[in-house]
């Protein structure tokens, strides 16, 4: 007969949140490790680690769900690879949880109870208690909305923004500045003398012909 073992995880920064989990001695940390993200709620794809401690949570042996990013030499084990068996040594065997470098969500799990055996019937490992509602693995931002433009009315913003733009430049000119920067731009800055040299010129082009 395996031994079956009871485990509670708790949140360490949200402690009135905890899940009981039954699970065998002779499955692995993996195992472990997905049947916690199943009761919380977690996706658990982020690596994380597992820390055998003592009655004080100073972490001892690591137990690492890869090893992509450690150096050669460090002493770990991995978690498809351990079994919980060979790692528990207290009747109350604490370890330390830490999931997500990023996030650092940290985890304190106690071993409550040992039990001869599992049920017949049941799947292992299976949460057997809940307590709170656990936190949202990522929290949603809000985002003020002073200041971000419709994107209906974006184009007619950016135009508006054109147009104020040239009028202020604009502005900065002299009076009689601005009049002659109008009129060139209406295509009314060209004198008498050089219409009058340009019709003279169509004309004698005309008689040639």
């Amino acid at each position: 007969m395996i031994p079956l073992y009871r485990f509670r995880i708790s949140f360490e920064d949200h402690d009135d949140v905890s899940r009981d989990i039954d699970i065998r001695s002779d499955q692995t940390f993996q195992e472990f490790h997905d049947a916690i993200h199943k009761a919380i709620g977690f996706d658990g794809a982020k690596s994380s680690s597992f820390f055998m401690s003592n009655d004080l949570w100073k972490k001892g042996q690591e137990i690492r769900s890869n090893n992509s990013d450690l150096s050669k030499g460090s002493d770990f084990k991995l978690m498809e690879e351990a079994r919980l068996c060979d790692f528990v040594a207290d009747p109350h065997q604490k370890i330390y949880y830490i999931f997500d470098p990023v996030t650092q969500w940290a985890f304190l799990i106690e071993l409550v109870r040992i039990l001869p055996a599992g049920e017949k019937g049941k799947e292992y490992p299976l949460c057997v208690k809940s307590s709170g509602e656990a936190p949202k693995q990522y929290p949603l931002i809000d985002i003020p909305k002073e200041g971000v433009p419709d994107p209906e009315n974006l184009e007619e913003s950016l135009f508006a923004d054109l147009l104020m733009d040239g009028e202020e430049d604009n502005d900065d000119l002299p009076a009689d500045e601005q009049e002659e920067e109008g009129d060139e731009a209406l295509g009314e800055g060209v004198d008498e003398e050089e219409y009058d040299d340009i019709e003279e010129s169509s004309e004698e082009d005309s008689e040639r012909e």
